[in-house]
């Protein structure tokens, strides 16, 4: 949904974000290793009404894996006012909520003061919910501290007139086939759905409006099935998570973001 009357058309768009924004588990096909994502998708919808309506459009996406939040509103941010937007969708904390002393009202005092900037430009603003992990093995330990930052990230769009995707109601997004083996990312399918229902929280329509809608019921697995698939999640995933905490680690050390400057973006037809 939206807080803010629209349509309208944008024509500089900025990402900001960690893995989700970057658009892990949803590869690229034409660029091997790369990957496209929910921000991308989203990038392409709103070239095709810019160019509808006479204006050219330009895209860049500064996230990268692994980022805290201290990333996403600062350097991030950083570079993204000085690249003159008209839109700015900025989307972490993800990653802090996973650590056990995560300071919630620490956190969307940093988001707020982000979206304060921002809204100071001229330049509207779209955030995105956490999904509920209620059915997220380990992860499903976090919900009450994601339940409060969603309720925290509904606040600040009142207050500043943000447009939000609200990932927590959407109720496909909890089908396991939404995400890649790792648990943590989302299919093409789960970025797609995401895009659109971004476009539905900027006031724009799709010819695709199936987003909502969950996919067909399968049989829940055997509990063997299920303990056995947990045990290889734990072993291939979680492990190597834990193993990179207490390194200090992150998955993104060493890289930087996919599209760093607004570049243009053509018109591409569905």
């Amino acid at each position: 949904m939206t807080l803010r009357p629209g349509p309208r058309v944008w024509t500089r768009y900025v990402a900001l974000g960690d893995s989700f924004t970057e658009g892990m588990s949803d590869p690229d096909p034409d660029a091997p290793g790369q990957f496209v994502g929910w921000a991308d998708r989203l990038a392409e919808h709103l070239a095709r009404y810019a160019v509808d309506a006479g204006q050219e459009f330009g895209y860049a996406n500064l996230s990268v894996r692994g980022r805290l939040l201290a990333d996403v509103v600062g350097p991030q941010l950083d570079a993204a006012l000085e690249l003159g937007p008209d839109l700015v969708s900025i989307v972490g904390g993800g990653n802090d909520i996973l650590r056990p002393r995560a300071d919630i009202d620490a956190l969307v005092g940093t988001l707020e003061a982000a979206v304060t900037a921002v809204r100071a430009t001229g330049a509207d603003v779209l955030m995105v919910t956490p999904v509920d992990p209620a059915d997220a093995p380990v992860v499903r330990a976090t919900r009450g501290r994601v339940a409060a930052y969603t309720a925290f990230i509904w606040g600040i769009a009142q207050r500043h007139g943000c447009h939000v995707v609200d990932q927590w109601s959407l109720t496909a997004l909890r089908d396991w086939r939404m995400w890649a083996d790792d648990r943590i990312h989302m299919t093409a399918e789960g970025h797609r759905r995401v895009a659109l229902a971004a476009m539905s929280s900027l006031g724009h329509q799709s010819d695709e409006s199936d987003w909502r809608t969950p996919l067909p019921v399968l049989p829940a697995p055997a509990r063997m099935d299920a303990a056995t698939a947990n045990a290889k999640w734990a072993r291939e995933y979680l492990a190597p998570w834990v193993q990179r905490r207490l390194r200090g680690q992150s998955s993104g050390d060493l890289l930087q973001a996919k599209r760093p400057v607004i570049t243009p973006l053509a018109r591409k037809d569905s």
